[in-house]
């Protein structure tokens, strides 16, 4: 038996569960990151150019969407998703970093929507189903470098 009373074990549980998720989020957006600078085992910045402007024509050959639309998106994805992987991991704002983190996964959801890839969309729709309860924990964030301000 645990000689803390009920609700701060509770406390303890919720705040483990929320570290638990947002270190795997990060992880998880942290190499989703990082592998769109890979090409045959080799990163590198020539094979993230290639390998972004490949997707955004793919994308605009199947879909609607125009190519300015996707490479600008492409272009700036493997950064964005680098950066904040690394935010949810340290801890920096990260209310903040799980919304526009989410919002990434959402506009990523978009455009495979907009081809008709409906395994990828499912993916990415349980990311965003996982960003969403974690803001639901959030409350719960203790381990950070950079706290956001606190609700009243």
């Amino acid at each position: 038996m645990s000689d803390l009373p009920p609700v701060a074990v509770r406390r303890c549980d919720t705040t483990a569960a929320f570290l638990l998720l947002r270190l795997f989020l990060g992880l998880r957006t942290l190499l989703a990151g990082i592998e769109k600078f890979e090409s045959k085992g080799t990163y590198s910045l020539a094979n993230y150019t290639e390998n972004m402007s490949r997707m955004a024509s793919g994308i605009t050959g199947a879909s609607f969407l125009p190519l300015w639309a996707t490479k600008n998106f492409a272009l700036t994805l493997g950064y964005v998703l680098t950066i904040l992987g690394i935010a949810l991991l340290l801890g920096l704002k990260t209310r903040l970093t799980l919304i526009i983190t989410g919002l990434v996964y959402v506009g990523l959801s978009f455009g495979l929507m907009a081809v008709q890839e409906s395994e990828g969309v499912a993916w990415l729709g349980i990311h965003v189903g996982l960003f969403a309860a974690a803001l639901l924990l959030v409350r719960h964030n203790r381990y950070v470098l950079w706290a956001d301000k606190p609700e009243y």
